[in-house]
């Protein structure tokens, strides 16, 4: 399947790499990207592996990082539309197509 981002997840992400860089280091902040490019891949590949949360948006816990990424299935794309902290509130970012 495809693999598309909300224009929102860009800025997500980043503002989490700086987030990153700032308190402990750039590698850290790279860490986190590379294991979330590999959550999203994942997802992308086998998206009927992750349990629905919200009607038809399925969650993805990072394993290493307290952050997970929401996502929708659109025929044959996987729209990533959210990242977000495990603390955020459950409706933050679902309002995203």
């Amino acid at each position: 399947m495809d693999l598309v981002l909300d224009h929102k997840v860009y800025s997500d992400i980043e503002t989490i790499m700086e987030y990153y860089e700032r308190v402990a280091s750039e590698e850290l902040a790279d860490e986190f990207y590379l294991e979330l490019r590999s959550y999203m891949v994942a997802a992308s590949t086998r998206p009927e592996s992750y349990a629905i949360r919200y009607r038809d948006i399925r969650r993805v816990n990072l394993e290493r990082f307290p952050y997970h990424f929401l996502f929708r299935v659109v025929e044959d794309t996987v729209r990533v539309l959210v990242i977000r902290h495990h603390s955020k509130h459950p409706d933050f970012g679902i309002r995203r197509r």
